[in-house]
């Protein structure tokens, strides 16, 4: 499965958003520093994000961006599709009628598919911080 870096980069926007515990909307700035996001290529994928309903903005000195749906109902799959990430594996394939592989990349693509829509941005936050507090540092010198 090949995604874009558009889509990446706008996977790891959400997820920051969805892990936004304050409820403030978050400056395009700090989204850019903490997930490492180009702020230009930021502010265009802020944008399609928030047309295909995903986040809303607030203008203003307080202002930034919010998710506009709970982390608990926002899917991988729903955002991927949403901003038509680069072809899947599926795409590289011939006509789908003349190729003899043609029902496993059906298959493939399906279950791939079913990973992305059950997979919840509020899930990915919960993994994400149970794996970072059972880090624990090193002290030796």
């Amino acid at each position: 499965m090949r995604i874009s870096v558009r889509a990446q980069y706008a996977l790891l926007a959400v997820f920051e958003l969805a892990s936004n515990v304050s409820g403030q909307p978050v400056k395009i700035a700090e989204i850019s520093r903490r997930q490492r996001i180009p702020q230009k290529f930021l502010e265009l994928i802020l944008a399609s994000l928030r047309q295909a309903g995903f986040v809303a903005s607030r203008r203003g000195a307080e202002g930034g961006y919010l998710l506009a749906q709970p982390a608990e109902t926002l899917t991988v799959g729903e955002v991927l599709r949403a901003l038509d990430a680069e072809k899947r594996a599926g795409s590289r394939r011939q006509s789908d009628d003349e190729n003899p592989l043609s029902d496993l990349w059906r298959r493939t693509d399906a279950a791939v598919s079913a990973v992305l829509d059950k997979a919840t941005f509020a899930e990915l936050v919960r993994a994400w911080n149970d794996k970072q507090s059972r880090i624990e540092p090193n002290w030796d010198i």
